[in-house]
């Protein structure tokens, strides 16, 4: 099949967290379906959280997975960003210079503060989230994703650091007290269509709902006092 040109410049040095850009298939390629965006289900969940080793990880995957954060954007989040009284970060977006807040847990900020009290607070524009051995130094990218590799080795499943994010979009467009035009201002998408592909129920969340289908008791049919039987079976049969 021929190569498209259109689509190795749209992908070319692309970030890993960048949105797929749009491009032209080559000639006689198929099209491609869009598959639904991966994320890690809650039943899951407990099992990678407690995969994670120290406070630092624990720390930044909270913070993704309640923010709903890009990868990049969480890692440059310094001391000054943070409001803990508000329970809020301040974030640049992707391709914007505008500091945003975003919401984060309660849980993500007693995490963080357990660990920068056991590592320090560092300087005020240097961010919070910082790398464990050799000189004190921001963490990357990707260290971050060896983090989230490192978790797969042990469980032997195939997570990546944006699936944290997709996780968190899941979340919050299947929350029934949650709207999805707020969802769609606290992930920071330009378009609503973005935020609506996570209105998509999961078999694995499904599981206990399914369970408790398969195992209901059929529903006896019964006639109400003072009506009689045979009257019924006259008029609707057997």
């Amino acid at each position: 099949m021929p190569e498209s040109k259109a689509q190795r410049r749209a992908l070319a040095h692309r970030a890993p967290d960048d949105e797929l850009p749009q491009f032209r298939r080559a000639r006689l390629r198929q099209r491609v379906p869009k598959t639904d965006p991966r994320s890690i289900p809650d039943g899951m969940w407990d099992e990678f959280f407690a995969a994670l080793t120290c406070d630092r990880d624990r720390a930044a995957v909270l913070l993704y997975v309640s923010s709903g954060s890009r990868a990049g954007e969480l890692l440059q989040v310094t001391p000054g960003d943070i409001d803990w009284a508000k329970q809020l970060i301040w974030v640049v977006t992707k391709g914007r210079d505008d500091r945003e807040a975003v919401p984060v847990s309660p849980q993500a900020l007693t995490v963080l503060a357990a660990y920068l009290d056991r590592i320090g607070l560092p300087a005020a524009d240097q961010p919070v989230l910082r790398t464990r051995r050799g000189p004190d130094r921001p963490l990357t990218y990707w260290a971050m994703r060896r983090v989230i590799q490192r978790v797969n080795d042990r469980l032997g499943t195939n997570w990546t650091l944006h699936d944290l994010r997709h996780t968190a979009a899941m979340r919050m467009a299947n929350d029934p007290n949650l709207t999805l035009a707020q969802v769609r201002v606290i992930l920071r998408h330009n378009d609503l269509a973005t935020t609506g592909r996570y209105l998509n129920a999961r078999v694995e969340d499904l599981f206990d709902a399914l369970q408790a289908h398969y195992t209901r008791p059929r529903v006896e049919r019964t006639i109400a006092p003072g009506y009689d039987p045979d009257d019924f079976k006259a008029v609707f049969g057997a």
